[in-house]
């Protein structure tokens, strides 16, 4: 009796483990962006990371316990609304960049770029946009203003982006009264705007959508797994192929262009020799996808 796990299971786990490593990488991205370009350059930035550089810079209390404590109570607040695999996600992500954040503080001493504020807000923004962009296309969250952010983008129409702007303007305006010096909060104000830029990107372009048409001879079994497996709903159409005038099946389905690759090593591990034809779609609407946007 084989003890290999059955495939759906082994992708599930593939799935997961995709998902735990990219938001590792993401919040290594964010950390460097944070305790290597913004934080030597007394750059202030968003979200609790942004609360914790102007009590560190008030007091000399380390950043990472500032960002622990402060994620803590709001882990509490997204078990509630977002559910507990949402949590874990991001009880991850916040135990990675906390331990993060030490290291690089420790091998990297001061900043890479001194006296050159400007470049060092754009890398540092860059950097941390991405991060927490990629955290959020692996279902998880860097925590703070994140949560808040993904608790209203359940809700309603508003991007990632936006909702961590308009929570984070009022954590910039406040690092005056530690700094004292109206131009960094300025960059400040740069961060948040080139962070969520980069932010909508990449969560964007993770969120953009497919569509298949796929004539085999297996359609029930491939229906099936991909409804299985990717919980994608799959419609059977009747056809006649002009030349051989034969009645054949032809599936219509709906995805996420992340999920194509899936769905390719599906039908080639059933059918081979499957007739497939993908192509990009503006916009998809409904169940599993967006919600209607009308005014």
């Amino acid at each position: 009796m084989s003890s290999a796990l059955p495939i759906s299971n082994r992708q599930q786990l593939l799935r997961e483990t995709r998902d735990y490593l990219l938001i590792a990488l993401g919040m290594i991205m964010y950390a460097v962006g944070w305790t290597v370009f913004l934080l030597p350059n007394n750059l202030p930035s968003g979200a609790v990371p942004g609360i914790a550089s102007v009590v560190y810079w008030a007091t000399g209390f380390p950043v990472q316990y500032t960002y622990l404590l402060i994620n803590f109570a709001l882990l509490l607040l997204a078990l509630k609304i977002l559910g507990l695999k949402f949590c874990l996600k991001t009880i991850f992500a916040v135990g990675v960049l906390t331990f993060a954040t030490p290291v690089f503080q420790h091998f990297v001493k001061g900043s890479l770029i001194n006296d050159q504020p400007f470049m060092a807000c754009v890398l540092g923004a860059s950097f941390c946009g991405g991060g927490i962009g990629v955290a959020f296309s692996a279902n998880g969250s860097t925590g703070g203003t994140d949560i808040i952010a993904a608790i209203v983008n359940k809700y309603r129409d508003i991007t990632l982006g936006r909702v961590i702007l308009i929570c984070d303007v009022i954590i910039i305006s406040s690092s005056y009264l530690v700094l004292h010096d109206w131009e960094k909060v300025v960059y400040g104000y740069v961060v948040l705007f080139i962070s969520s830029f980069v932010l909508d990107q990449v969560v964007n372009s993770a969120r953009q959508s497919v569509q298949f048409f796929i004539i085999s001879q297996k359609y029930e079994e491939i229906g099936q797994r991909i409804n299985k497996d990717l919980h994608r709903g799959v419609t059977f159409i009747d056809g006649v192929g002009c030349y051989t005038h034969n009645n054949v099946k032809m599936m219509f389905v709906l995805a996420k262009k992340r999920e194509s690759n899936t769905i390719f090593r599906l039908i080639k591990d059933i059918d081979p020799n499957a007739f497939v034809s993908q192509s990009a779609v503006i916009g998809v609407f409904g169940e599993g996808f967006d919600k209607i946007k009308v005014k």
